[in-house]
């Protein structure tokens, strides 16, 4: 059988090409899922991946048509949790601040707290559920071939990517940025295009979020292991093999706290893949023993490789938002409209009082319950201030809470940071400084976005969900002040705007960085300097990809397992 056929043929047809709608919304009963307490101490595969999150899912899937694989999941299932698969619960998660949430909070040494997730699934299962794909020019630039990120895209959102349910407030949004010049309107589209367009998402047509663990359903079942609460504490390398280290096996803990070794079967194209995330990818690299030789002698880590660029340039991309109070009801919605500019900001919007936060729900997305707290400074972040704002939001009338936030996201950004190790322990988190705003350019982008955002809230089309006698100087001061007054200021000229992005800045989950293609690893994403060992997830972007990166994050686990099974096909074609 030829190469393609293997890939692409008719013995993957009805596993790989199925569509959403034919496909139960029922939790799948995952065969190969277990706890890693039931598996054996030492295992051998011919792939072990670790981390099942955004891009690590789609990869096992993909490798498990020709391959033994083990994905190595430190979270638990979210199958069976309402508070990850209902829209309606967005942010209950993040407000768990437990040992086991599913999602693991982390303050960054710029004052932002920010969160990672804990879970199978990845960060799909936390966010706000937008689905939009990467421009064509990030794909021609990072030298990815067209038709395959096409196709990749494509495997994806025949799984997970849904057209939205547009209420009155979002087409209001919507509108009201093409009236402030964001234009073309596009419709709807998951095509990354300048103007004003109507997005895809992962939530379904009644509120059910679909994740990346979702496209295991795609696996082949005899090919994959899924180990769930398995910690990968240090690859393991054979040093003297060859003239470069080689991966050759990963020791994880179970919850129980008891040692396993995988270990890779004998060939030549097996690899362990690290897909642990922007955070936990540079994490395990060093704590493995490559990285930054003094960090790692400093923390007693023998050296295997002495790479510098391990833990750098990392980014988040800055987020601010104005909230406005609302006249009349609105229908509680996550991101659906984007924005689009030409001078490199996206805006977007949530609404409803369950994203604002309320008395009943006040865990909104931009609670301070889940740590967004734009009334006081970075620094100022403090847990007794977070506890302040959400006693008093508390305390607040149900009134308050009848509105939405439009909120913009700069492109890139060009500031960058860096991440050190803390302890030895891949439990604990690491230290991370993104630096928002270093970089002049990020923050023109923010003022030039807020600005944006004054005009769709004083379009026409707007008009009905604001009320008359608020000006957008008196919404910025309020969003930066209530119900915490500590920001009694006056945002209403660009030195004041630049003042009001520093002051208010959150995050909008979409940090990368870490183990960048060309510094870390090459363009195939084998780490640079070793043998049998890859990187596959966001911590190699060099900026964020298109809107919201969650969609290229599936795309590039699915793209590099399709080239990973090209290249081991091709190699037991030419052995033959």
């Amino acid at each position: 059988m030829g190469l393609a056929c293997k890939i692409f043929g008719a013995c993957f047809v009805g596993i790989l090409f199925f569509h959403g709608s034919c496909v139960s919304d029922r939790a799948p009963n995952y065969s190969f899922m277990h706890n890693a307490t039931s598996a054996p101490t030492i295992s051998y595969y011919d792939y072990i991946i670790v981390g099942g999150g955004t891009a690590g899912c789609p990869l096992a899937a993909t490798l498990s048509h020709n391959a033994s694989v083990l994905l190595l999941e430190r979270g638990g299932s979210p199958y069976g949790n309402p508070n990850i698969t209902n829209l309606a619960n967005f942010g209950a998660t993040l407000s768990d601040l437990s040992s086991t949430s599913p999602s693991q909070r982390f303050i960054s040494e710029d004052g932002v707290i920010n969160a990672r997730a804990r879970i199978l699934g990845g960060g799909s299962c936390l966010n706000a559920g937008f689905y939009t794909r990467a421009a064509p020019e990030y794909v021609r630039a990072v030298g990815w071939d067209g038709r395959l990120a096409n196709e990749s895209y494509q495997w994806a959102e025949r799984r997970v990517a849904f057209k939205p349910r547009m209420g009155q407030w979002q087409s209001a949004v919507r509108d009201g940025l093409v009236e402030a010049g964001v234009l073309p309107n596009n419709g709807f589209t998951y095509d990354h295009i300048n103007g004003t367009k109507v997005g895809g998402t992962i939530f379904d047509q009644d509120g059910n979020r679909h994740t990346a663990a979702d496209l295991l359903e795609y696996a082949n079942p005899s090919g994959l292991t899924v180990l769930l609460h398995a910690t990968a504490y240090k690859i393991l390398f054979a040093i003297k093999a060859r003239p470069k280290p080689v991966a050759h096996g990963v020791i994880y803990r179970d919850a129980s706290g008891a040692k396993h070794r995988a270990y890779l079967k004998r060939g030549s194209k097996n690899e362990i893949i690290i897909s642990s995330g922007a955070l936990g990818s540079p994490q395990l690299l060093m704590l493995s023993g490559v990285g930054p030789a003094e960090q790692l002698r400093a923390h007693n880590i023998t050296v295997v490789l002495d790479q510098p660029m391990v833990g750098q340039l990392m980014s988040d991309n800055p987020m601010n938002a104005i909230f406005i109070p609302s006249p009349l009801p609105v229908e509680v919605s996550l991101i659906q409209v984007v924005g689009i500019t030409q001078f490199g900001t996206y805006i977007e919007a949530a609404s409803g009082e369950n994203f604002a936060g309320s008395p009943q729900r006040d865990y909104g997305m931009f609670s301070p319950k889940i740590g967004q707290l734009s009334t006081v400074p970075p620094k100022q972040r403090t847990p007794e201030a977070l506890a302040k704002a959400t006693e008093l939001m508390s305390n607040l009338d149900q009134q308050a809470f009848q509105g939405g936030f439009i909120l913009e996201k700069i492109m890139g950004p060009i500031s960058t940071g860096h991440l050190e190790l803390r302890t030895r322990s891949p439990k604990d988190n690491p230290s991370v400084t993104f630096n928002y705003f270093k970089e002049p350019q990020d923050l023109q982008r923010c003022v030039d976005g807020i600005s944006t955002m004054e005009k769709v809230i004083d379009s026409k089309s707007f008009s009905k969900f604001r009320f008359d006698y608020m000006s957008v100087p008196q919404l910025l001061n309020m969003t930066a002040s209530a119900p915490v007054n500590l920001l009694p200021r006056h945002y209403n000229s660009s030195q004041s705007l630049q003042d009001f992005c520093k002051d208010t800045v959150m995050t909008i989950w979409h940090y990368h960085g870490g183990c960048q293609v060309g510094s870390v690893v090459d363009r195939d994403y084998k780490v640079i300097g070793v043998d049998a060992l890859r990187v596959i997830d966001g911590s190699t972007f060099n900026v964020s990809p298109g809107t919201n990166p969650q969609a290229t994050v599936m795309m590039l686990g699915r793209y590099m397992g399709v080239n990973i099974l090209r290249e081991r096909l091709a190699s037991e074609d030419q052995a033959k």
